[in-house]
């Protein structure tokens, strides 16, 4: 199979579809792999550290679009892209087409076929490659949040984990799953008071098992949610419903109860945001503020740190990759349950059920189709 690599054009988006080692994977396969140039600069890899595994550089994006019968990429295409994907080419990405009804829309047009990295689910729940950059987008999470918190950046002016004699911030992370379990590591690792809110009791008590003692857990409803967030100082918002729209936690006038100062990071915005105020940012200009609170959200956080977030995700995508190159998208689907539930958008028909439902789209049976 032709298989095309991209450079991202989204802003200050540094990571690259896959690493030299992953590309030396589906050559040794048989197959053919085109890098646009310096598509993996960002990420620290040379043109000439794709050549030689046997890539072939290609010099523009309209050039690998042509030529290639599968797209490895990072983030979902953008308006500049739409026009360059063919019918029947496989876009095998991060998508969330739940938060762009225009990214559908186009999509659909395009009459590809969309395989959604971050609704391809193994049988315990689990997302095996939308894991690895929740982890990172977790931490980071944390880490962009004691930043902001500062007071020349707008911040309440306290630090993430106090000092002798003087009390630690107040974190908050609303849901318990992958983001949040890492952001709640960090916070806690930096000494700040935290606690965590799922809707899940087993959830909650797994955690309370394998956190220190400054994480505390709590049931995760609306009550409790408004009378917590008034002390907060830092509130991560990492609630995930696979494929489908997150749901506003807070609201605009629960934004009015928060500290002068406090700050909101929300890794769902991908997904539509868990925060009523939330709309997406870039690294450019990650923050605004609302009612004298200070909102980070921006849509590609793992891409400021792209020598990690590359690596972690060629070796996360790069085994199902390898599998619709060899069987073709079909068959690879047919043969993987887990793979199969990455077929969002196929020859214009929506076959993942949450993204029709977020626009009143139509929905086709997936089974009508494979």
């Amino acid at each position: 199979m032709k298989v095309g690599i991209p450079k991202e054009i989204k802003n200050n988006e540094f990571r690259v579809g896959m690493t030299p080692s992953g590309v030396n994977s589906f050559i040794r396969e048989g197959h053919t792999v085109y890098v646009q140039k310096t598509a993996g600069l960002g990420s620290g890899f040379s043109d000439d550290s794709y050549k030689n595994v046997g890539a072939i550089i290609i010099e523009t994006i309209e050039e690998i679009y042509s030529i290639s019968e599968m797209i490895i990429k990072v983030k979902e295409p953008i308006k500049e892209e739409y026009p360059l994907i063919k019918k029947n080419q496989i876009i095998y990405t991060f998508f969330h087409f739940a938060s762009s009804k225009v990214l559908t829309t186009a999509m659909i047009n395009s009459k590809s076929v969309c395989i959604a990295y971050e609704t391809v689910e193994n049988p315990d729940k689990s997302l095996p490659l939308l894991t690895p950059m929740s982890e990172v987008a977790g931490r980071m999470a944390t880490q962009q949040g004691a930043k902001f918190l500062e007071k020349p950046q707008s911040g309440y002016g306290i630090l993430l984990g106090g000092v002798p004699g003087v009390k630690p911030a107040n974190v908050i992370v609303l849901g318990g799953g992958v983001v949040g379990t890492q952001a709640a590591k960090m916070a806690a690792g930096l000494g700040a008071d935290v606690t965590i809110f799922d809707i899940s009791l087993d959830r909650l008590r797994k955690l309370d098992d394998i956190m220190p003692n400054n994480v505390k857990t709590q049931f995760s409803n609306s009550y409790n949610i408004k009378e917590s967030i008034k002390k907060a100082h830092l509130i991560i918002g990492a609630v995930l419903i696979p494929g489908a729209k997150a749901p506003n936690l807070i609201t605009k006038d629960m934004l009015k109860t928060l500290m002068k100062g406090s700050v909101l990071v929300d890794v769902a915005v991908d997904q539509g945001g868990c925060f009523e105020t939330t709309h997406p940012t870039t690294h450019e200009n990650p923050t605004y503020i609302i009612n004298d609170v200070l909102h980070y959200s921006v849509a590609n956080m793992p891409g400021a740190v792209p020598a990690t977030s590359t690596e972690a995700l060629t070796n996360a995508t790069i085994s199902r990759g390898l599998s619709i190159a060899n069987k073709g998208w079909k068959k690879a689907c047919q043969d993987d349950e887990s793979l199969k539930l990455g077929l969002n958008i196929i020859n214009g028909k929506i076959v993942y059920k949450a993204v029709s439902e977020a626009f009143g789209f139509e929905h086709t049976e997936l089974s009508s189709i494979l």
